[in-house]
């Protein structure tokens, strides 16, 4: 520590001393003089080499002068301590060196004015040759190449395409869409939805059709993705309105023809046309192949749709599991091959776009049920969706694992299973199944109940187990009800009262305390990324959720390398025009919903379900009076009610007040104005909407019934 502030002093020393010390730095230095060691520091070697071209080598022998600076100059006499010697190497790390006439020179300011020439000087330096910078050249191009192969599209092509999403935008479920070309259209999946709490008497809302009727004549097929509700569910209510033919997999067929078969149009299924995977299909001027996908639902495909204006990839729902129940993996093959080729624009499923990483296997579904099934001491009575069929055989593959017979209960349940079982997706023998009728003659321990209701439908099997209203089951303390669903968006209420009837029925209730009881059918963020650097697309287009899921994927795609200007975020009726040097919102469509009453299969108008609303919210007032026309004077006591709006203790008072008002309006009008019902029942609808809304700021449903006498 001391030889260093005695060093740093000697070079401030040095360096002030400079400007004035040149006689000093003129003087020669003895070239015999030599450091004690018999070794030069680095500051020596550099100065020396400085200032001498040419000089003898040292004598290894000879003291060195300890009142002189190595450089040549006299020290200073009187050292920072006066205890220390004066200071030998200048440079402390040389002190323990041993003697080598090769050290590096010190480049330390003003020690030697050709400090540059060793400064940047490199060992062991690559030689770039012609060659290797023409390879590393080709490298590159093929790298920007494999990075943007949608540059092989061709961009002279006058072809254009639109997209236009009807239904499954803004929204879980309803998915929807007509792709068009100049020539012909397409239409993507006829899905339904699902009501909110305040479309009272609605079961199920299909898409509005007013487009398809704008273009049915372009229309050259319906193409099918997969067999889920959201996509299939309002084929049969768009069949009443117009017929098209029909394109997708076995499983999703068969599951429509249930549909047909129910609402009377068992002979629509000559429209039927089954689709081999990998295999391409010519639909008007576009070439359709059906891809493999990992989903919720067995046969589940993406599309990859040729078109004049260039490829199409449509991922429809999808995740990517590598260990799915049949072992059928995701075709990322024909992603990865159609990726190659160059995609103009990519359409992906939105819905789990803020789920970090990956979506569980399916699989460890069933290594869940192996832990409840060996829990469960009574029946076990599993509830998911119909259409999962993975999950229920699964949850059968346990019941026959552990000698329980299997009993199917649920309209769509008992028809979903079948189905599968038909086409072999369920390999299960006849005798491990039973009739509901036939429970009572097992014990507890050797029965499986699957059934339906796992959303808290009210008419759902398990709902009325809940309500002690099926006829045939009755719940008991020891039964397990296993849950093996999440809850839909806005079906939160229903499931969370379905399991407060469940608890207060005594039965063990197994849901979300166990973390893979339930896992998603949508891919993950990881997921979607794998699929946009497989596609590498020109464009992007999320689809299927609401406007923060595809909002969220439209964030994943920029950073997997798409362009943030060839993104658009769409909402139902958004018309889409794509080519090959641009994506530009073009106009906007009419979209909505139709309302179903499913207890007899038909259409409820947009104005009951409002009045619904009304009456729900603000009640309704009823007004029927006689009028004299001669004095105009209410004859008699006019029947004043409510319903909705006044407790009924009030009610008395509330018909007095509309009596006063009917009065005084009567009073106030013109005599001719007393021929015209329809102005007299205006009249007082007004001036009774004005007094409730005043004194109750509501705005209620009222219904005047006026006899002119």
């Amino acid at each position: 520590m001391e030889n260093n502030n005695q060093n740093k002093e000697n070079s401030q020393n040095q360096e002030k001393r400079m400007p004035n010390d040149n006689k000093q730095r003129e003087r020669r230095p003895n070239p015999h003089r030599q450091n004690t060691q018999g070794q030069k520091s680095v500051n020596e070697q550099g100065q020396n080499s400085s200032r001498h071209a040419s000089h003898k080598k040292s004598n290894p022998n000879k003291k060195p002068n300890p009142n002189r600076e190595v450089n040549g100059n006299v020290q200073d006499r009187e050292a920072p301590n006066g205890n220390r010697k004066s200071n030998q190497n200048r440079n402390n790390t040389n002190q323990n060196r041993k003697p080598n006439q090769n050290n590096k020179p010190n480049n330390k300011p003003g020690n030697n004015p050709n400090k540059n020439k060793n400064r940047n000087k490199r060992k062991n330096v690559t030689t770039v040759n012609e060659a290797m910078r023409a390879s590393m050249e080709e490298n590159k191009r093929v790298q920007e190449a494999r990075m943007a192969p949608w540059k092989q599209i061709d961009m002279a092509t006058k072809g254009k395409v639109r997209f236009t999403p009807l239904g499954g935008l803004g929204e879980i479920g309803g998915n929807m869409a007509v792709l068009e070309t100049e020539e012909s259209a397409i239409v993507i999946d006829v899905g339904m939805s699902f009501p909110d709490e305040t479309m009272h008497g609605v079961d199920i809302l299909v898409p509005d059709f007013s487009y398809l009727h704008a273009i049915k004549n372009k229309i050259k097929g319906i193409v099918i993705t997969h067999g889920h509700e959201d996509h299939i569910g309002a084929v049969p209510y768009l069949f009443k309105e117009l017929k098209f033919p029909i394109y997708g997999t076995p499983l999703a067929l068969a599951m429509i023809e249930n549909k047909f078969n129910e609402h009377g149009l068992k002979a629509d299924t000559k429209y039927f046309n089954f689709v081999t995977k990998r295999k391409q299909y010519q639909i008007g001027d576009m070439k359709i192949e059906w891809m493999h996908n990992t989903h919720s639902i067995i046969d589940a495909c993406s599309l990859a749709i040729e078109t004049p204006a260039g490829t199409l990839v449509h991922t429809a729902d999808f995740k990517i599991d590598h260990t799915p129940v049949d072992g059928y993996t995701m075709d990322l093959q024909r992603y990865a091959y159609y990726g190659a080729k160059g995609v103009l624009c990519l359409f992906s499923d939105s819905t789990n776009s803020h789920n970090p990483g990956f979506t569980k296997s399916e699989t460890v579904v069933g290594k869940t049920f192996d832990t409840l099934f060996d829990l469960a001491k009574g029946r076990v009575i599993m509830s998911t969706f119909s259409s999962n069929v993975h999950r229920i055989f699964q949850a059968m593959q346990r019941a026959v694992k552990h000698g329980r017979k299997i009993c199917v209960i649920g309209r769509s349940m008992e028809r979903n299973v079948e189905t599968n079982r038909a086409l072999g997706f369920v390999d299960i023998d006849d005798k491990h199944f039973i009739e509901v009728h036939e429970v009572p003659k097992y014990a507890d321990h050797e029965i499986l109940i699957v059934t339906t209701g796992s959303q808290g439908e009210t008419m759902a099997a398990l709902n009325r187990m809940a309500t002690d209203e099926h006829r045939h089951i009755k719940l008991k303390p020891s039964d397990t009800v296993i849950i093996s669903a999440s809850a839909i968006p806005g079906n939160e209420a229903s499931v969370s009262k379905l399991m407060n009837l469940l608890i207060k029925a005594g039965v063990t209730v197994r849901y979300k305390e166990f973390a893979d009881i339930h896992v998603s059918g949508h891919a993950g963020q990881e997921e979607q990324k794998l699929i946009l650097r497989l596609i590498q697309p020109k464009f992007f287009l999320p689809v299927h959720g609401e406007y923060n899921h595809i909002a969220q994927h439209a964030k994943t795609a920029v950073s997997c390398g798409v362009d943030e200007r060839n993104i658009l975020l769409m909402s139902d009726g958004d018309q889409v025009e794509i080519t090959p040097k641009y994506l530009k919102k073009v106009k906007t469509v009419k979209t909505g919903k139709t309302y179903i009453d499913n207890q007899n299969n038909m259409t409820i108008e947009n104005d009951v379900v409002l009045d619904r609303q009304k009456l729900a919210e603000d009640g309704i007032v009823t007004v029927v009076a006689q009028i004299a026309q001669s004095n105009q004077k209410v004859v008699g006591k006019p029947i004043i009610s409510t319903h909705g709006l006044v407790p009924d203790k009030e009610d008395k008072k509330f018909a007095k007040e509309i009596e006063v008002l009917l009065e005084t309006m009567l009073l106030n009008m013109k005599p001719e104005a007393l021929k015209d019902h329809r102005n007299v029942e205006n009249e007082i609808r007004s001036t009774i909407r004005k007094h409730v809304v005043r004194t109750k700021k509501r705005y209620p449903l009222i219904i005047p019934t006026i006899f002119i006498v």
